[in-house]
């Protein structure tokens, strides 16, 4: 059985993985591959990257609450992503690349959020994980 700390590392390192990976995903999306019609492709760039990159601090700094809000938000993604893979391609193959990230993200956000908190709290009694 692995230790809180280590599964705490693992969940930590596909969180960043997965959410550099969604904004990568979004900035080639949409200002490359299947740019939005009309005269400013970036705005609807912008409205997928803002949200996300707000929770760019707390990613980073590893907060378990900031992860946990992460995984609200990262719902309604989800469900952009679901209609995404049901439309025809290119834009199928997006929509599952996107959803494979987010449900990565998601997945390892809570597991993180869940695994760091014991972690905490068992540092704080004494306890070695």
């Amino acid at each position: 059985m692995q230790s809180l700390a280590t599964k705490t590392r693992i969940s930590r390192a596909l969180v960043l993985l997965s959410y550099f990976g969604l904004l990568l995903l979004f900035s080639l999306w949409y200002l490359w591959l299947v740019p939005a019609q009309g005269d400013h492709p970036w705005v609807i760039w912008l409205v997928h990257l803002v949200p996300l990159l707000a929770f760019a601090p707390v990613i980073i700094k590893g907060s378990p609450r900031g992860h946990a809000w992460l995984c609200f938000v990262l719902l309604l993604y989800f469900l952009e992503a679901v209609i995404a893979a049901l439309i025809p391609p290119p834009t199928r193959w997006l929509g599952l690349a996107d959803c494979a990230l987010l449900i990565t993200l998601f997945t390892s956000a809570m597991l993180y959020t869940r695994w760091r908190s014991q972690l905490d709290r068992a540092l704080a009694s004494g306890n070695t994980a």
